[in-house]
């Protein structure tokens, strides 16, 4: 069954409620590679609560999700061929250390790229917390439906992803990942086997389970609060990038950095395989 443009648009997203504790924010820091150094104080604020413990800006994105929705039969995507292309993340405000909070997804377009090229699906959730009502950030997402070209949907022009400087970056920053980072990874709520059984990476043309694609934005995003934020939240306004090719757990993470401004430009590589893992990446920083 093909897609239905006007059955995706108007998808009947069931609002999420989540509550999450202490423990959830610590164990998505320690997932992402924060505390790798435990002399780092800089990072202990985020994996230790005392005096207080801070959630890392990232985490945004683990928060009300709405599942694979995509395996529902009805949708008419061939979800065996589904990419995540592309992830934004908007901070209205520090995400709390522990709260619930309460989020709406929507499709906002679905583009037809043609017979054999597939389909871009656009989404965007809005996360606020429960308590107090306010809005505290809103994702965006880009996923590439590679078997569902030539649907007879709208053929909008993609948008042009961020430009990154020409220039020599001003910044580098590498972060090591370990072995298990993907087993750690997967307890923030992503239980996709493809990040844990060998033999289902294998089926799918991996040497080995791959790190999860926000795992690595994570780890981007580390490197941009460290290199640019000196550790505060609140200086982390916004994120975009392109997902560009996996991550081995084990591999080290160098992330590159233009700083003009507010904004932050970078990418990010596999160091030891000199693949370029994430790309046309943009932080805006918070006054």
């Amino acid at each position: 069954m093909p897609i239905d443009y006007d059955r995706l648009m108007n998808w009947p997203f069931t609002p999420v409620e989540q509550t999450y504790t202490e423990k959830d924010t610590m164990l998505y820091a320690l997932g992402v590679g924060v505390g790798a150094d435990p002399l780092d104080e800089g990072q202990l604020p985020f994996v230790f609560e005392e005096p207080e413990l801070v959630a890392l800006p990232t985490m945004a994105a683990v928060l009300g999700t709405s599942g694979f929705w995509f395996r529902d039969p009805a949708t008419g995507v061939d979800w065996k061929q589904v990419l995540h292309g592309e992830q934004g993340i908007e901070l209205h405000r520090p995400l709390p250390a522990a709260t619930t909070v309460l989020a709406q997804t929507r499709v906002t377009e679905v583009i037809d790229k043609g017979e054999g090229r597939g389909a871009l699906i656009y989404s965007r959730r809005e996360i606020r917390d429960k308590h107090s009502g306010k809005p505290l950030a809103t994702l965006s997402s880009t996923t590439v439906a590679r078997g569902n070209g030539g649907f007879g949907g709208p053929a909008t022009a993609q948008p042009r992803p961020h430009t990154l400087p020409e220039r020599e970056p001003d910044a580098v920053c590498d972060l090591p990942t370990v072995p298990q980072a993907a087993l750690v990874y997967r307890l923030s709520g992503d239980p996709n086997p493809l990040h844990a059984d060998p033999a289902v990476a294998r089926a799918a043309g991996f040497n080995a389970p791959i790190l999860h694609g926000l795992c690595t934005l994570g780890i981007a995003g580390h490197a941009v609060l460290r290199t640019c934020c000196d550790y505060d939240p609140a200086r982390f306004g916004s994120l975009q990038l392109r997902f560009s090719a996996p991550v081995y757990p084990g591999e080290t993470i160098r992330t590159e950095m233009w700083r003009d401004g507010e904004v932050v430009s970078f990418r990010s590589l596999a160091l030891e395989r000199n693949v370029t893992v994430l790309n046309n990446g943009r932080v805006e920083l918070a006054d």
